[in-house]
């Protein structure tokens, strides 16, 4: 065997876009569809919706449809799955992949609540023999692995403070009107922490680490037609003292994506996860607070040391991958990683970190006060509940 055959579980707009990524059909609109991966291949589809299904059979005629998804996992046609599929739905399916030996690469987030998260990953380790992945694409970005390196080098030293600002994720109130379960908390778990913002919330802890603490404001339906928080600002603290800030949004149509990690060497900056500049300090913050004199000072800030000069050199590198590109990454190094053992960028049970943390989130939120990581799971899924069953469209969890 030299290609991995996915089948794909929801032909949405992620769903539908990833089976234009694997027969070069076409891909997000707007966007241009990458190459195929050369380990990977369509192998099967699989939606409930007759629609989906007629648009299935014109556009990949020669490619095999189910309604039924366990049928597909069960009929030989898939060596893997990946579910684009509403949130909820991630974890039942997971785990039966697990259990009869099909390899599952999850779509983000991993769920909705960390309690049904943890059922998942248990249930991967109890068949380590099966590959278990997440589509945390924005890993791929070369630029973010560097940023990550740089920081678990120690070169510039610990962390001090990390911002992340992210609201480049404008979407108007057709975008939550395509699907009844979207913008939901029965149906969707949540508003833009578990839709869009997920990738920055991986790439924070995964790059800055995992705050022990977290504060948070959430607005909920802020100038849409919706129940679910879609603007949020966040405060955070780590075990050693560091600080961090989140913010993001849906309502921005300019939008500003800008990642600030301040550490004791030096700073580094990205704008808009595309190009990241280096500052290192010639002499670290400590003992630059121990030795500069007042004269110094007036140099510095007077703008007498243009650009830093004898404070701090820079280095800017780039990254210029696409969306699509990067999705396409995640299922070729799932591909290799069961024909050849390669090592996974993004390992299945990775997933529950961002999912606590929005977890801890909104708990802080609706508690009204500050909350210890990782938040109590019984506590957090009884809000959840309380929210789902005020909202009276789906059953609670």
């Amino acid at each position: 065997m030299d290609k991995i055959r996915y089948g794909l579980i929801g032909i949405g707009a992620q769903g539908g876009a990833y089976a234009g990524f694997l027969t070069g059909k076409g891909g997000f609109p707007g966007m241009p569809a990458p190459e195929c991966p050369p380990h990977c291949a369509l192998g099967a589809l699989c939606d409930i919706d007759p629609a989906k299904e007629a648009m299935c059979r014109e556009k990949y005629p020669e490619i095999p449809f189910f309604t039924d998804w366990k049928e597909m996992v069960e009929s030989g046609t898939v060596d893997a799955v990946i579910t684009t599929v509403p949130h909820y739905l991630h974890t039942e399916i997971a785990i039966y992949c697990l259990e009869h030996g099909m390899n599952v690469l999850v779509e983000k987030p991993a769920g909705v609540y960390a309690k049904d998260v943890h059922r998942m990953n248990d249930c991967a380790a109890a068949h380590p023999d099966v590959a278990f992945g997440i589509m945390f694409n924005q890993r791929t970005n070369v630029l973010y692995q560097k940023i990550r390196e740089l920081i678990a080098s120690g070169e510039l030293g610990q962390i001090r403070r990390s911002n992340w600002i992210i609201n480049s994720w404008w979407r108007p109130d057709s975008y939550y009107r395509q699907s009844d379960w979207r913008a939901t908390w029965g149906g969707e778990g949540g508003g833009v922490l578990v839709n869009q913002a997920p990738h920055q919330l991986d790439l924070w802890q995964w790059i800055c680490g995992v705050p022990s603490k977290v504060y948070a404001k959430c607005l909920y339906g802020c100038h849409r037609e919706i129940v679910v928080e879609n603007d949020v600002t966040v405060v955070t603290e780590y075990p050693n003292g560091a600080t961090g800030s989140f913010i993001t949004c849906t309502h921005d149509p300019i939008g500003t994506d800008r990642l600030e990690i301040d550490l004791e060497g030096g700073k580094i900056v990205v704008e808009g996860s595309k190009t990241a500049t280096v500052y290192r300090l010639n002499k670290n913050e400590d003992e630059l607070n121990a030795t500069m004199s007042m004269m110094e000072l007036a140099k510095i800030t007077s703008g007498n040391s243009a650009g830093g000069e004898g404070l701090y050199t820079t280095e800017t590198f780039e990254n210029t991958d696409g969306w699509g590109v990067q999705h396409t990454t995640v299922m070729e190094n799932f591909a290799c990683h069961i024909l050849e053992g390669t090592p996974l960028l993004a390992p299945g049970s990775d997933g529950i970190n961002g999912v606590r943390l929005a977890n801890a989130i909104l708990l802080s939120d609706w508690l009204g006060r500050e909350v210890d990581m990782p938040v109590d799971e019984d506590v957090y899924l009884s809000e959840l509940n309380k929210k789902i069953a005020e909202e009276g469209k789906f059953p609670t969890r």
